[in-house]
């Protein structure tokens, strides 16, 4: 049992649900519980800003995990209690914006996962992302059992959270210490090391997806930016653009002193 699990059942403020009204099984799968509720992207910017981070750290999850044994959520609902009847189950579940999990198969029994369900796994997200739409008070709100931040903070308890504010151009970053958040510091790169992935995140100011915004990115522990698909393309274009460059230089040079360069 995980320890979000221990944690939320030993919570003083949350009942033991009677499970009865919903389904046969005393704890619900992922194949039984909601995966949706209802809600829809609030701005043109958050999917591009999942895309841009997925495709850049991908192919460093594939070295980490070589069995494929990882997981990305964007907007899955992770379930980390089940509500008394009425309350509809969705309330149950919260949905980072992005989140990683690893050491888990990214199927159940050869099923697509519909959702995160604690109670049903080993092992907890590393780091949760929320891209922040409104004001940022429902990715801060420390409410007991409803807030966002508690539910990460106390009851799942995932190492590293962050707050990403496109208008404002900053992230906000905590790291769990003894069981409470703890407001990260950035370093001299302004970046905050996520030291399980061996990375580091941070704000870049560029076009992606034909929009021009400070995007939330990863660079690696040297603080070299890992790269879209397309950037790496263009970089190679610029190297290769170099090297002809430098070998007419030289053949230039060769023939001033009466030397005609080899083809």
């Amino acid at each position: 049992m995980s320890s979000m699990t221990q944690t939320v059942q030993s919570s003083t403020t949350i009942q033991e649900p009677s499970t009865t009204a919903y389904c046969a099984s005393p704890l619900p799968d992922h194949t039984q519980l909601p995966d949706k509720d209802g809600s829809f992207v609030k701005n043109y910017q958050e999917p591009p800003q999942a895309d841009l981070l997925t495709h850049t750290i991908t192919p460093l999850l594939e070295q980490l995990h070589p069995d494929g044994n990882y997981c990305l959520g964007r907007d899955c609902g992770i379930y980390w209690r089940l509500p008394e009847y009425p309350e509809s189950l969705e309330k149950g579940a919260v949905a980072p914006d992005w989140f990683y999990v690893p050491h888990v198969p990214t199927t159940i029994d050869g099923q697509v996962r519909r959702s995160f369900v604690m109670w049903k796994e080993t092992i907890e997200p590393v780091i949760a992302l929320e891209f922040v739409s409104g004001n940022g008070e429902e990715e801060r709100d420390k409410t007991p059992v409803k807030g966002k931040f508690w539910i990460y903070e106390r009851a799942i308890q995932i190492p590293f959270y962050g707050i990403y504010e496109v208008n404002k151009a900053q992230i906000e970053m905590y790291q769990l210490v003894n069981g409470r958040y703890q407001k990260m510091t950035p370093n001299q790169r302004g970046h905050y090391p996520i030291t399980p992935l061996k990375v580091e995140l941070g704000i870049w100011q560029g076009e992606y997806q034909n929009q021009f915004f400070p995007w939330l990115r990863w660079w690696d522990a040297e603080g070299n930016l890992l790269l879209t698909s397309q950037e790496s393309t263009q970089q190679e274009r610029q190297r290769a653009e170099q090297e002809r460059q430098r070998a007419d230089r030289l053949a230039e040079q060769l023939r001033a002193l009466g030397i005609e360069p080899e083809d």
